[in-house]
């Protein structure tokens, strides 16, 4: 077992009742016994920065496609999610309350989810969907229960959090830089000003929600951090200030450094998209690896998160294979996508960890646990508040565990 507290493998036994975890220890008994002999057993995987309502790169694809396909796509999306192991996501914009009450209803298999609808961006800022030709890209279109994002000022910026959290959002997404996969800003830019964020932080934390911010410009990071934003998004561009105020203020990393690398990949593969797009993903893929070495040497708070669906949904673990060759150790890079990740969506309470009352969200693994190559491959059965929602016949389980 790895446990997710930081402790060694170990070989234990682990009941469960009521969908919780009863006892952790080696010699337990049980009415119905699960055979894992062999195997090893992991808390229910974490990603931290998912779009589940998106599938592929390909902006005509996306104008060709029906507004309600997306809905149904979503459902391909979450279940390739949760046979990997990942019982908990959070989507970083397009989820709306729909689909997590339907995930809450069972009408579809999935992690559990936080959302935060749309993100909320400046003016031409990563969030704008506006296009060098005057039209608009409706990745994000406002509809029913689905807020615009795009706000200019404290008092835009006070209505959009109370329309959002209004909406259903668990977690207020905001942009303070630009990003790679939009048209007119640059990702070194800091967008927003501490007025516009501090404002956002404010009625964020009024109505019991934390932030999360697109941030990979050092100055659109360094303002989230100060204005009290919770986690940076992706920070390809950390400096020494960056990384010391993140330590001071106790702010999260979510690399999502698969991202930059899924968009050359898909460029590789013939997808079409702008021009604009490619060359930002090559100018940042570098210099974000060495942020996040620096980031993993000064003991930065990371959370594991994969922006997918820059790559597609069911290759979320690729991200632990780059954390390692990154810096990280493999045991890091789990409590990352565990502990830490749960840490962040302020789960910790119930999940991330395979402790005594904790809900019993369990991963089952053959072999090396730590080979993050294969190990999506290798996932025998996933376990999610203590029913078999995925798994395997090489598992024996007593009856009524596969509903």
């Amino acid at each position: 077992m790895f446990d997710g507290t930081g402790a060694p493998v170990r070989d234990a036994d682990l009941v469960i009742e009521n969908g919780r975890i009863l006892d952790v220890a080696l010699g337990l008994d049980g009415d119905e016994v699960i055979d894992a002999t062999g195997k090893t057993l992991l808390p229910g995987l974490f990603d931290c920065h998912t779009h589940v309502m998106f599938s592929h790169l390909d902006t005509l694809k996306e104008l060709e496609t029906p507004f309600s396909y997306k809905f149904f796509d979503a459902g391909k999306n979450l279940l390739a999610t949760l046979r990997i192991g990942i019982t908990t996501i959070r989507d970083a914009a397009g989820a709306d309350l729909g689909v997590k009450r339907a995930v809450e209803d069972g009408l579809i298999p999935s992690p559990r989810m936080q959302i935060s609808l749309n993100a909320i961006s400046q003016t031409g800022g990563h969030g704008d969907t506006w296009m060098p030709c005057g039209g608009s890209l409706p990745l994000f279109g406002p509809y029913p229960g689905m807020p615009d994002g795009i706000v200019d000022g404290p008092q835009e910026m006070r209505r959009k959090v109370r329309e959002l959290i209004r909406d259903g959002a668990d977690v207020i997404k905001v942009c303070t830089t630009g990003g790679v996969l939009s048209a007119a800003d640059d990702p070194r830019h800091a967008h927003f000003r501490m007025d516009e964020l501090e404002t956002l932080v404010a009625e964020a934390a009024a109505a019991g929600r934390w932030a999360m911010a697109h941030a990979q410009g050092t100055g659109g990071i360094k303002q989230a951090v100060r204005a009290g934003i919770r986690s940076i998004e992706h920070g390809v561009f950390l400096d020494q200030e960056a990384i010391d105020l993140m330590i001071e203020r106790g702010s999260y990393l979510v690399p999502t450094l698969v991202a930059p690398r899924g968009v050359i990949a898909a460029a590789q593969a013939g997808v079409p998209m702008p021009e604009v797009w490619l060359r930002k993903a090559r100018e940042v893929v570098d210099v974000h690896a060495q942020s996040f070495r620096k980031a993993v040497e000064a003991g930065v708070k990371i959370a594991m998160g994969t922006d997918s669906s820059v790559t597609p949904h069911g290759e979320n673990l690729r991200e632990l294979e780059l954390m390692v060759e990154c810096g990280m150790t493999p045991e890091r890079a789990l409590v990352a996508t565990t502990r830490t990740a749960a840490e962040l969506m302020g789960l910790l309470g119930e999940l991330g960890t395979l402790e005594p009352g904790k809900t019993a969200d369990v991963v089952v693994v053959d072999g090396d646990p730590f080979e993050f190559k294969t190990l999506a491959e290798r996932i025998v059965a996933v376990y999610k508040n203590g029913l078999k929602v995925v798994g395997r016949d090489e598992i024996a389980s007593g009856p009524g565990l596969d509903t």
